[in-house]
């Protein structure tokens, strides 16, 4: 597991900015039938798919379940060399001037305008037309000039053979991996699993829909406090927003 002590604060936000509006009722679904994908339904732009991560709920449990939810559904596991996967990790901040620390579960941010995509010699790397980031390891050399074209470090190498694979995470030495958003489950109208698991320990903790849509949960939340989107200045614009970061 990943844990970056003392990380400063305005290094990590560099440049984000914020959003506010209204605000939105408790317990609201974190994802409806009207904005879930449909077994069968083409992948289509009217679809936005993002996350919001609400600091002021999650803890290093939280992060953890996180993590460990993602492990389980997609077939990975970390281990203490320099090549460990980073399909999800947690990442411990601390501000050096309030002493307030935080952890937040980082993954591949899926991007809008994403520079693993513009680097790829193979077109390994896309991103489909809802917003997902994906990488197609039938096509995928393993060059990994994806990897240092991330500035999340959200994605990693498979340097070995891969047993007893997860079905619908497919994983294959010598490619490229990264977190999907569980695009199985999305694309059946689940949420993912981390989101999932979150919401377990701390309800709300992470919301998960069509950031198009305006009436879905996501839309709404966004629209009603301050978020950040995590090195803003680069001009990404990532499909992952956090609020009390």
């Amino acid at each position: 597991m990943t844990e970056l002590k003392n990380l400063s604060r305005r290094s990590l936000l560099a440049g984000a900015g914020a959003l506010a509006a209204v605000t939105i009722a408790p317990n609201m679904v974190l994802i409806s039938a009207a904005e879930a994908k449909t077994a069968g339904e083409a992948v289509s732009a009217k679809n936005r798919w993002g996350l919001l991560i609400d600091l002021t709920k999650m803890s290093k449990a939280t992060a953890d379940a996180c993590v460990n939810a993602c492990k389980a559904e997609n077939g990975w596991d970390a281990g203490t060399g320099p090549h460990d996967p980073q399909w999800i990790r947690r990442v411990d901040l601390k501000d050096k001037q309030s002493g307030r620390e935080i952890s937040l579960p980082m993954m591949c941010q899926h991007c809008d305008k994403p520079t693993c995509t513009d680097v790829c010699p193979t077109g390994a790397s896309f991103k489909r037309a809802d917003g997902i980031v994906l990488v197609d390891r039938h096509i995928c050399i393993g060059c990994r000039y994806c990897m240092m074209a991330c500035p999340y470090k959200a994605r990693s190498l498979v340097f070995d053979k891969i047993e007893d694979q997860n079905y619908h995470a497919p994983r294959g030495k010598g490619t490229v991996e990264a977190c999907t958003l569980c695009v199985h489950r999305i694309d059946v109208g689940e949420l993912p699993a981390c989101v999932e698991a979150s919401n377990k320990v701390a309800p709300d903790a992470m919301l998960f829909g069509d950031l198009k849509d305006p009436d879905s949960a996501i839309a709404k939340k966004v629209a009603s406090v301050a978020v950040t989107r995590i090195r803003r200045d680069l001009g990404l614009e990532p499909g992952v927003l956090y609020h009390g970061l």
